[in-house]
């Protein structure tokens, strides 16, 4: 049974707005028991230098601790490749069996292709466990 965890300056920082958001998507997506790191969607954003926010559920179902260490990731919407970047987030670690919120930023020069912030997924490009 995962259990929903915030990093500790997202707990004291979030909105009511944003956690009653947060614990919605908790409640309506299932993480799956096949031992993976997996995304739910919660929304995307643009903020004033123009990079792209793309807000998930970070889904360990894995047995380990799991640490975003030059992890590729890409935003893809309709099965179009929109933005890609490498992720280094030591202080971002997601504990076995739990869900954690965190908002990945794409600087502009990671975009591709132009956002329609519509029917959009996080996707890792490569995982290669250690």
């Amino acid at each position: 049974m995962q259990k929903l965890l915030y990093e500790p300056t997202w707990d004291r920082a979030l909105s009511d707005k944003d956690r009653t958001l947060i614990n919605r998507v908790f409640l309506e997506t299932k993480a799956s028991t096949n031992n993976k790191i997996e995304f739910s969607r919660i929304r995307e954003a643009f903020n004033h230098k123009g990079e792209l926010l793309v807000m998930v559920l970070i889904h360990n179902s894995t047995n380990a601790e799991f640490v975003f260490k030059e992890v590729m990731l890409q935003y893809v919407e309709n099965g179009e490749v929109i933005a890609a970047n490498v992720f280094t987030l030591p202080y971002l670690k997601t504990e076995p069996g739990t869900s954690m919120p965190w908002t990945f930023i794409f600087p502009v020069e990671s975009i591709i292709n132009k956002p329609t912030l519509d029917n959009s997924q996080l996707e890792f490009v490569n995982l290669v466990s250690e």
